[in-house]
């Protein structure tokens, strides 16, 4: 059977959305189960290769968004129809359950399945500020690598490479989720709702900021 051009979109949408929310929210259940020994460095490396992977592995075939807020960008920049919003935002949601309910039977339920979560011992407006921060960062990226037409063949590993620092020096705030669909699953499936909304609502802003501003550069 012969797949259409949304057809593989929406398939290579949801592999790629799985293999990212699997090691994102899997890495963070293993370095629970361990009593945070392995470390922050493995929660941060594992969602790096799983982005970078997934990005030259289907990058050609859907642009590789495996996330919400990249998805809104592109519809703002045009770099996407708006007849292709439901394609893209269905099959990042599916992925990432499938992806929870992978990781709930076969890695751990430990650390709410990998649900993200700020660290409260700083000011909401700083915990929110830090999460627009790291999804613009994320995104910011994206956009150069689309404008440049894959950044000279390092694409995967500037983006990838970008979801890791992110991780890596700024989850400590916020959690840096920068992905709602990365959120939303894991949220869901352990019932842990409190904070869900940060990340519904962070990296949605990011996506609008990052959008206008490339559309006005871009013009000049």
């Amino acid at each position: 059977m012969k797949l259409s051009s949304n057809q593989k979109k929406f398939f290579a949408e949801l592999v790629g959305t799985f293999v990212v929310v699997v090691l994102a929210t899997g890495s963070v259940v293993i370095n629970a189960q361990y009593g945070g020994k392995v470390g922050l460095w493995f929660e941060a490396f594992a969602p790096f290769v799983a982005v970078s992977l997934m990005v030259y592995a289907v990058g050609k075939v859907s642009m590789a968004h495996f996330n919400p807020a990249t998805t809104i960008t592109l519809l703002i920049t045009r770099h996407m129809p708006k007849n292709q919003l439901f394609i893209y935002l269905s099959a990042e949601i599916i992925g990432a359950f499938l992806a929870s309910l992978f990781v709930k039977f076969v890695i751990g339920t430990d650390a709410n399945l990998g649900t993200n979560a700020p660290n409260y011992s700083y000011t909401l407006p700083v915990i929110f500020g830090v999460e627009v921060f790291a999804t613009a960062l994320l995104l910011s990226v994206i956009m150069i690598v689309i404008h440049t037409k894959g950044l000279y063949g390092g694409s995967g590993l500037a983006i990838g490479g970008m979801v890791g620092l992110d991780i890596l020096f700024l989850s400590f705030i916020s959690g840096a989720s920068m992905n709602p669909a990365r959120s939303l699953a894991p949220a869901l499936l352990s019932w842990s709702l409190g904070d869900l909304w940060l990340y519904l609502t962070a990296p949605f802003m990011s996506a609008g900021i990052v959008g206008v501003l490339y559309k006005k550069l871009a013009k000049n």
